[in-house]
């Protein structure tokens, strides 16, 4: 079976949305419309952005009900991500946190989804 390679998430407003995720992720969508942004991630992720009012069928989970994660290398690039995005008026959600994992911390986009940043630690 192939892996995972696309996330779509449901926004009150594509364009809105997607100037947020570019702005964060320092990436430009790869396709925009009124209704639709997708962005082609380094990694080879695929990140889409649907008005939530055009999908057929219409959703039915609220945002918060899952999150992306995105690692970094270490808790200094956890501790410089929060400092950014915090700077830049980003909700957050959770401040840097040490966890049985390692430091991260938790913010949201515009609709609520979350977006933990983390590095794990050594014994994970």
């Amino acid at each position: 079976m192939n892996h995972p390679n696309y996330i779509l998430l449901y926004v009150e407003n594509p364009e809105a949305s997607g100037r947020f995720y570019a702005d964060l992720l320092g990436a430009t969508p790869v396709e925009t419309s009124p209704t639709f942004v997708l962005f082609a991630l380094k990694s080879g992720l695929m990140l889409g952005l649907w008005s939530k009012h055009t999908v057929a069928p219409a959703p039915q989970a609220a945002a918060g009900g899952a999150e992306i994660g995105l690692r970094v290398a270490n808790d200094d690039e956890v501790n410089g991500a929060y400092a950014d995005w915090n700077a830049r008026g980003v909700r957050i959600a959770q401040e840097p946190t040490r966890q049985e994992f390692g430091l991260n911390f938790l913010a949201l986009d515009p609709d609520g989804h979350r977006l933990r940043v983390y590095a794990l630690s050594d014994a994970a």
